[in-house]
């Protein structure tokens, strides 16, 4: 069975880069982001797990936990982190799970059969400090992922977990969000002191509540 959004996020131990990890007490009460790739020595792969290094502090600010899994074991992964310094010009830092038995990439639904049997697509979850999972990205092996919008859906998330509303369509941080259309009219204003404007009684914004 596939993971859904909103279902809890499987726990698993695993052998990574950084040492032997229970994924919930790694995690502990931060939020978390575990990604694969399809195998290590891959370019797109390469390009992606340096970019990952490089956005270090970026994920830090969002007090967020990275990981990612590739089903080649720990001696390749170290090999592959060389490479991916050398030529990515960064230092990965973050664990890479040696995923060889594919428990990690069962567990996650990462193996398509109709794509390979034995490969992972590039899938993306997005992990809420309660173990849940909030957002799913999936990419074909051939796409490597854009992390702007992987922060994005990262801010966007945080924001409508702390705040009843939802972000408009190629929303950015900083840019008006949209009012919940749980929240009543007549308490709007008491819930949104920056102000409100109404388009449609159900297409309301305000400005960004935590900014």
């Amino acid at each position: 069975m596939s993971l859904r959004i909103g279902d809890d996020a499987p726990n698993f131990k695993a052998q990574t880069t950084l040492g032997e990890i229970d994924f919930h007490q790694w995690l502990g009460n931060t939020w978390g982001i575990i990604y694969s790739h399809p195998a290590d020595f891959t370019p797109v792969c390469t390009t992606e797990l340096g970019r990952t290094a490089q956005l270090k502090d970026e994920f830090a600010k969002r007090d967020t936990k990275v990981i990612a899994v590739s089903i080649d074991g720990l001696e390749d992964h170290k090999k592959w982190i060389n490479d991916i310094n050398e030529t990515q010009n960064t230092k990965v830092e973050f664990p890479i799970i040696a995923d060889t038995d594919k428990n990690v990439a069962t567990l996650y639904n990462m193996i398509h059969p109709n794509f390979s049997t034995t490969a992972t697509v590039r899938s993306v979850y997005f992990i809420s400090p309660e173990k849940k999972i909030q957002a799913i990205i999936t990419y074909p092996a051939s796409t490597g992922r854009s992390f702007t919008e992987i922060l994005r859906v990262l801010d966007s998330l945080q924001l409508t977990a702390g705040h009843s509303v939802a972000t408009p369509v190629d929303w950015e941080v900083g840019q008006d969000v949209i009012i919940s259309p749980s929240v009543k009219q007549e308490d709007v204003e008491a819930s949104f002191p920056k102000g409100h404007r109404v388009i449609k009684p159900y297409l309301r914004y305000t400005p960004q509540p935590n900014k």
